[in-house]
């Protein structure tokens, strides 16, 4: 059995949307859940950066939702 078929069983280490906690598309609950963070601190922290970066993290944003399975 090789290593990719060990961690399609859904491993902490592989990013993943998050399916329970999501709120648009699940990137910040995937984040908070892949690092183990607290969701909302994760999203106070984004929301943040969005406004101090003049929105360029809503393509980020919009990338990792698209991409990430």
């Amino acid at each position: 059995m090789s290593a990719l078929d060990r961690n399609r069983g859904g491993s902490p280490n592989r990013f993943q949307l998050g399916r329970t906690n999501k709120k648009v598309m699940g990137v910040c609950s995937g984040i908070a859940n892949y690092f183990g963070w607290d969701v909302n601190i994760v999203r106070i922290a984004w929301v943040l950066g969005t406004l101090l970066g003049v929105g360029s993290l809503i393509l980020v944003y919009l990338a990792i939702g698209l991409i990430a399975d």
